[in-house]
């Protein structure tokens, strides 16, 4: 949707050329959802989308290579005009590469114009922010804290430390959590454990899913449907999953985390109680760092641990989900407070 938006900044004629990027995006935000044919678009957005369907530049225009590089121009800007994170700026044209490649199936382009566009080389930093890793002092701490979120009553905070254990001592992503079932846990009295990851429940809003749910289920990422994978898990995970189900038990469809309510867990619900535990966890310096500053970021530290342990990176993104080549590209990053043992060792190794 971003992509197409951002597109159609430099395809306005006429009056369309007037309207204010604010009311473009408005009115793009509304024509791309899915919808009945006939609905008529809400009335403080009426004009705008009137004036875009009548003021934006056939498809067929598009061909023409000055066209074609302005859009491109378009795509690599902010909404304040400052040039865009090269990583935005390749996932727009990646978008915009799929409906040109669309309107050619449909006969409107003989070729996708933005390949006579050529695209300056920017060298892209994939690579994970080493001061959003917490090490695994911070991590019990946050998980701790996680149970003074809320009421005591309520156990808002409660019922999620399962949750957010499993993005750190497994290494899930959220969604993988999310969609994780009693069925898919071994969770044995003594020693490790093991989950095997089929499901995730990825948010994509209720206009894009084929259930009309807010939350889609999938299989995993990057893997083939019904294709498993299997995360040996550590003895405090598994104790810290015996006592979710202990005192929350599973939903009725047998998912292990929920909201209060029962319904699949919402990447909101879980992000306040977030902010609220890093408030209650770290020092204010810390808090204002970007240590542990997203739910995600537990899964940067669990890979970042493993990998200074010592494992096998083989292992490693077989237990992630990852190639080797972007688990060594993205995740191999020191925990936070790891310079100051380097820093001995070098001192040390000077001395004698």
């Amino acid at each position: 949707m971003d992509s197409l938006t951002v597109a159609t900044f430099a395809l306005l004629a006429d009056e369309a050329a007037s309207l204010s990027k604010k009311e473009i995006r408005a009115a793009m935000q509304w024509a791309l959802l899915p919808r009945q044919e006939d609905e008529a678009a809400p009335p403080h957005l009426s004009y705008a989308v009137r004036l875009l369907q009548k003021g934006t530049v056939n498809v067929s225009d598009l061909a023409d290579p000055i066209v074609a590089r302005n859009i491109c121009e378009e795509l690599t800007l902010t909404r304040d005009g400052k040039r865009a994170a090269a990583d935005t700026t390749a996932r727009r044209r990646r978008g915009l590469n799929t409906a040109l490649e669309y309107a050619i199936d449909l006969g409107e382009l003989t070729e996708n114009p933005l390949k006579r566009v050529k695209q300056k080389k920017v060298a892209r930093d994939n690579t994970v922010d080493r001061r959003c890793v917490v090490n695994p002092a911070q991590a019990r701490e946050l998980l701790v804290s996680l149970s003074y979120v809320g009421s005591w009553h309520r156990a808002r905070g409660r019922r999620l430390v399962g949750f957010f254990a499993t993005l750190y001592f497994a290494g899930l992503r959220p969604a993988e959590a999310i969609g994780l079932r009693e069925s898919d846990c071994l969770l044995p009295e003594d020693g490790w454990g093991l989950l095997t990851l089929e499901v995730t429940r990825p948010s994509s809003g209720k206009q894009w899913t084929d259930s009309g749910t807010v939350h889609d289920q999938r299989g995993l990422k990057q893997r083939e449907e019904r294709e498993v994978r299997p995360v040996p898990i550590p003895p405090e995970l598994v104790r810290i999953l015996h006592t979710h189900l202990r005192e929350f038990g599973a939903a009725s469809d047998g998912r292990l985390f929920r909201n209060e309510r029962g319904g699949v867990l919402g990447a909101s619900t879980y992000s306040r109680a977030w902010e609220e535990a890093r408030r209650l966890a770290l020092t204010p310096r810390q808090i204002a760092s970007p240590l542990a500053g997203k739910p995600y970021d537990l899964r940067h530290a669990a890979l970042s641990t493993w990998l200074n342990a010592g494992v096998d990176a083989t292992v490693v993104a077989e237990r992630a989900g990852n190639s080797v080549e972007v688990l060594l590209k993205r995740y191999a990053k020191c925990l936070d407070g790891r310079d100051d043992q380097i820093n001995r060792r070098i001192e040390a190794a000077l001395e004698t």
